[in-house]
């Protein structure tokens, strides 16, 4: 290791051992340039609980939201358990301190009758003019609501699987089968069907696909340029989209991706289906989905009720 620059070595590990997305080392990267800013020049060795629950005072004081000071000490702590494997620590800083509480938050989820407008109204052309953009971007918003994808599992797509020096497909569609297979976060693997209604619009935009292809024939999504999907570009075409639809929430992939989740709960029940489908590594994280089913039944009983119609 190099004594100079543990965080460096840090950073190359999760690159290369655990081979982290570009857009989780970024993240890193950010969290762990907050911890040299807090040692200012001293040995990463030296800070104590003290100091560090100094940084999480002053950044709460600050503004900096509960969820981001609970990513940053998330961060923290595993750098210093990396550290601790190859110098001589005390103690772990990081390891007794606590974020803030944060307020619990429900994901926002499209209703079933808004995410029809979505995916049934007509698309405008691309920026370029370019009217096949548009037979993309409907492939990727049924294929974001069929398969309930995170943003990054979507534009790390590949038309197929791809295995070539330095380059290994992170997920790719298997269209006889009707399945996508994705590495999510963690690295952990699953694979997860394609609906009738998205195999439909891939169908139709694979046929107009090559004339996109440029100088990589691997992505599934492809910009006019023959580059694979930016993050951005995508977040910025599902807006349009739902905006196009009048639909004037703030709909962005995520959105959808929830609101897969919660009409396959509502439909089914089967919140162990659920956390398989969306990747998640604890159930914990998917009953959340059970307020949101809960929502939905206490509008219906509002609505029907003839009691509760007499309520003010």
């Amino acid at each position: 290791m190099n004594p100079t620059d543990p965080i460096a070595d840090y950073l190359a590990s999760l690159e290369h051992e655990r081979r982290l997305s570009a857009h989780t080392l970024r993240a890193y990267t950010h969290e762990l340039d907050e911890l040299k800013k807090l040692a200012n020049g001293r040995p990463l060795e030296q800070l104590s609980a003290a100091d560090v629950r100094g940084a999480v005072a002053r950044a709460h004081a600050g503004g900096l939201s509960a969820r981001s000071i609970a990513h940053r000490l998330s961060a923290w702590r595993a750098f210093y358990r990396w550290l601790a494997g190859r110098v001589e620590l005390e103690a772990n800083p990081v390891a007794a301190v606590r974020a803030p509480k944060q307020a619990k938050t429900l994901p926002k989820a499209l209703s079933v009758d808004d995410t029809q407008r979505l995916m049934e109204a007509p698309l405008p052309a691309g920026a370029h003019g370019n009217s096949t953009e548009a037979l993309r971007d409907r492939a990727m918003l049924e294929l974001f609501y069929s398969s309930g994808l995170r943003l990054a599992e979507l534009v790390g797509l590949d038309a197929r699987y791809v295995r070539r020096d330095g380059y290994e497909s992170a997920g790719w569609l298997k269209r006889d089968a009707a399945e996508v297979e994705v590495h999510g976060k963690g690295d952990r693997h699953r694979v997860v069907p394609v609906g009738r209604k998205a195999l439909d619009a891939l169908d139709a935009w694979l046929a107009v696909r090559d004339t996109f292809v440029k100088h990589d024939d691997a992505p599934l999504f492809l910009s006019v340029r023959g580059n694979r999907m930016a993050p951005g570009v995508v977040r910025e075409r599902v807006k349009r989209a739902a905006l196009t639809a009048g639909i004037p929430a703030n709909v962005h992939p995520h959105v959808l991706r929830h609101s897969f989740a919660t009409h396959l709960l509502q439909s089914s029940g089967d919140l162990r289906a659920v956390q398989e489908l969306l990747g998640h590594a604890s159930i914990a994280a998917t009953q959340v989905y059970t307020s949101l089913d809960f929502q939905h039944l206490a509008k219906v009983y509002d609505s029907a009720h003839p009691r509760a119609k007499k309520r003010d």
